[in-house]
This record gives structure tokens, C-alpha cells and sequence, in this order.
């Protein structure tokens, strides 16, 4: 859409003579800092993802390690246990690959471990319960990070100033390259120029929205949330 509204303003400048001289200095950084800024902003979440999935699926491991240690449990009590930390961790890479913001039935998914291990307090000794409890405790940190970075993304309005910016920049642009070429039957130029300038521009945009949400698997960027599965 924007390299069909590039090529048509530069068709009317060209066909009715529109040309004028401005420092594009001022639309550089009107455009290209905010977009810069979104897309580091969005790469550093990604980042920040990664190591909280990385964090998350080694705190759940061991919870679950703990409790299959323990040799007063039985194996139906273990099997059990297992089964609650397998769901934790599957319902949380689930939540995260769905634009949906409601946490409330991954929490009640994760109070499971804390009721079961209340229940089975008897059997579990008091050393390695404070252990799992630590360990539980660092599984619904990552969890909250998680959530927090799948919720909260690059404030909307720097957003759309990114983009009304990129739909008004051709306007500026072509009747100022036209200006500068200051060439006759070399019309190809300015369209060359115009057109790859936008591509550029709506390249680095879609780039950036893509790094926004990490989860959902569109992007060649996002994260594959299956190696991030105890049962992988």
C-alpha cells in the first residue's frame, strides 16, 4: 500500500512539475529514531523472553526432580505430581501463544503443586519441601515476567506516530528528490529512489511489529516455544 501511494505521488510531481528543496534531515529523525528505538526495544524483549522460558523450564524440572526423589511417595503420588508440572508448563507456553491477557486459570493450574505438597506434607521432609518451595517460588517469577512481556508491548501511540509518519514521508520526499536529480527523461531515478526508500522504511516497520509479539509463531524471529516443553 505505501509503495503503490510512493509511486503515484511521484507520478503527479513528475507530471505536474512539483518540486521543492527541504533538509530531509528533520524527517530522518522524525522516522528513523523512533524506529530504531521500537526495534531494539522489541529485540530486548525477545531476549528477555528467552532467558525467562530458559529460567522457567529449569525451575519446573527441578520441582519435579524433587518430588520424584522422594522416596516416601508412592509411584501413583509421583505419576501424579508429574502430571501437575507437565500441565503448569504446557498451559503456560499455551497462554503465551494466545494473544489472550487473563492469567487467572494458569494460577489456579500452578496453586496445585502448593496444595499437593501441603497435602502431602507428611511424606515429603521439611529440608526438601523448603527446596521445592523456593524452586516453585522462582517458577511463578518467570511466570509473571512472561506474562508481563506478553502483555505489555511498545506503548501504542509510538507506534502509530511510527506509521502515519512512514504514509506522510513520500509526500515530503519525492517532490524534494525530483528537485535534487534535476534531470530530464530520468524519471526512473526518482521512482528507483523513492520507491526503495519506503521499502526500506515499511521493511524496518514490519520488522519491528514482528518483534513485538515473540509467541505466536508467524514471524521467522519468534520464539518455537516447543523446546521449551519438558516432554520435547
Amino acid at each position: 500500500m505505501t509503495l503503490l501511494i510512493s509511486a503515484l505521488i511521484t507520478f503527479l510531481c513528475l507530471r505536474f512539475g512539483l518540486n521543492f528543496n527541504v533538509d530531509l534531515t528533520l524527517l530522518s529523525i522524525a522516522i528513523i529514531f523512533p524506529l530504531v528505538f521500537t526495534i531494539r526495544g522489541s529485540f530486548k524483549r525477545r531476549e528477555k523472553a528467552l532467558e525467562h522460558l530458559s529460567d522457567f523450564i529449569c525451575a519446573v524440572k527441578t520441582v519435579k526432580y524433587f518430588l520424584l526423589s522422594s522416596d516416601d511417595l508412592t509411584q501413583e503420588q509421583k505419576d501424579e505430581a508429574e502430571k501437575m508440572l507437565v500441565e503448569i508448563n504446557n498451559k503456560t507456553l499455551q497462554h503465551l501463544a494466545m494473544r489472550d491477557n487473563d492469567i487467572k486459570r494458569l494460577d489456579e493450574n500452578s496453586h496445585k503443586v502448593y496444595k499437593y505438597v501441603l497435602d502431602e506434607g507428611e511424606l515429603i521432609p521439611t529440608k526438601l519441601k523448603d527446596r521445592i518451595f523456593k524452586y516453585m517460588k522462582d517458577m511463578h517469577e518467570c511466570i509473571e515476567n512472561l506474562h508481563a512481556i506478553h502483555s505489555h508491548r511498545t506503548p501504542i501511540s509510538l507506534m502509530a506516530y511510527c506509521e502515519i509518519f512512514i504514509y506522510i514521508f513520500p509526500f515530503i520526499y519525492a517532490p524534494t528528490i525530483i528537485y535534487n536529480l534535476g534531470m530530464q527523461g530520468a524519471d526512473w531515478v526518482a521512482y528507483f529512489i523513492v520507491l526503495l526508500t519506503q521499502f526500506i522504511l515499511i521493511s524496518l516497520y514490519n520488522i519491528q511489529n514482528q518483534l513485538e509479539y515473540p509467541f505466536d509463531n508467524i514471524g521467522m524471529d519468534d520464539i518455537n516455544l516447543n523446546n521449551f516443553k519438558i516432554e520435547r
